[in-house]
């Protein structure tokens, strides 16, 4: 009988502890990248606090396109800043899902994070009438063509329109797996018969 109390008591110790410790794992894989990327319009600026300053320069960065992998098919940029912060920016960049790679100028990589870049909201100006056109029907203006996801629909709770890293898989199928094992533990344990 004592036994089993034990093993109920440090089951119960055991989950209680593995929550807190998954959600600081997650955190500490969050915030390990050592960058930060931002958006705004058709412009893409990553940040970092990572690099030093060798030789004058602090490094630079990279905005790799679907289907490269390499921080030189990238399109490259020179960190500028100071020591207490570093940036990058790229202007003119399609709608699409990039990844931005830091590499400080002693060889150290501060980071990779991809990131999502929305269609700019670029539409033709009318054409303004003019004394011959106004006798006619004005016609509405063509709307350039729209590019086709390339990652599939972004829709749902956000699977999809996010890449998780493996640490956050792995922390979240234990969270999981350990809510699975405690249910079915709780409900064998209530209908067992009670022994005085």
């Amino acid at each position: 009988m004592r036994t089993t109390q034990d093993l109920r008591r440090s089951g119960l110790a055991t989950a209680a502890a593995v929550l807190p410790l998954a959600l600081a794992t997650a955190t500490a894989a969050a915030a390990a990248s050592g960058i930060s990327v931002s958006t705004s319009g058709s412009e893409v600026t990553v940040t970092t606090r990572a690099c030093r300053s060798v030789d004058g320069g602090f490094g630079s960065a990279s905005l790799l396109s679907p289907g490269q992998s390499d921080f030189s098919q990238g399109r490259q940029m020179s960190l500028s800043g100071t020591s207490a912060g570093q940036s990058a920016v790229w202007s003119g960049v399609g709608a699409g899902t990039y990844t931005v790679i830091v590499l400080c100028q002693d060889g150290q990589t501060a980071g990779t994070q991809a990131v999502r870049v929305s269609a700019p909201s670029t539409r033709p100006p009318s054409p303004s009438p003019s004394v011959a056109s106004t006798s006619s029907a004005s016609a509405a203006p063509a709307l350039p063509p729209t590019a086709a996801p390339t990652r599939g629909v972004s829709a749902g709770l956000g699977g999809t329109a996010t890449d998780h890293s493996t640490a956050t898989t792995v922390v979240g199928g234990t969270l999981v797996t350990t809510a699975v094992v405690s249910t079915a533990w709780f409900l064998r344990r209530r209908s067992e018969p009670q022994r005085l």
